[in-house]
């Protein structure tokens, strides 16, 4: 059904800041979505991103792109179908992921993950009941809930360039970008 590629690269967040987050443009991004204020893992936070960013020295990007047959793709006559396949893939892959990250955290004491994406850990979020998370040990914010540029992430760090569906076509493939922030410049991450 599609297979996995996998590409890390590190940089130190004092280039990544300077480089690829711009706070406000993506929190106007972020003020659109329907999780916006509905979800712990994105904003508006009570703490200021930036400074969250400045707490480490490197920040580690994984770029997981899951690559489809052509069979998905196509949809073998249902893009309904298709698409419902691709979510189910992508939700397995991030799965995976978060457990990789969260090991590396152990790892490395000091470190914090970041999500590929918003926080799915729970069918409905506590924050909708203005009740604290449940899951504060695994919750982990997405590079773009503070800010980060995660199409410029990609193509000029990674060299993967975002696909999206569109003109009711699928994409050969999409990418989950995660990453790990560190004070840590030497650790070999492989996934």
């Amino acid at each position: 059904m599609y297979k996995i590629e996998s590409h890390v690269v590190m940089t130190t967040t004092e280039d990544y800041i300077e480089n690829y987050v711009d706070v406000p443009k993506f929190l106007g991004y972020c003020k659109k979505c329907d999780s916006y204020e509905k979800n712990w893992s994105c904003p508006e936070f009570n703490f200021d991103a930036k400074e969250f960013w400045e707490k480490y020295k490197y920040v580690y990007i994984i770029g997981t792109k899951v690559i489809f047959d052509k069979d998905v793709i196509s949809g073998l006559g249902d893009m309904e179908v298709a698409k419902e396949q691709m979510q189910e893939a992508l939700w397995k892959e991030k799965k995976v992921l978060m457990e990789k990250l969260w090991k590396l955290e152990e790892e490395y004491p000091g470190a914090i993950s970041l999500s590929a994406g918003s926080c799915k850990l729970c069918k409905t979020c506590q924050r909708q009941m203005n009740n604290p998370c449940i899951h504060p040990d695994k919750m982990r914010y997405s590079i773009e809930s503070i800010g980060g540029d995660v199409g410029k992430t990609l193509s000029q760090l990674l060299g993967i360039e975002l696909q999206w569906a569109k003109d009711g076509k699928l994409p050969e493939y999409y990418t989950l970008v995660s990453g790990l922030l560190t004070n840590k410049g030497d650790i070999a991450i492989e996934f």
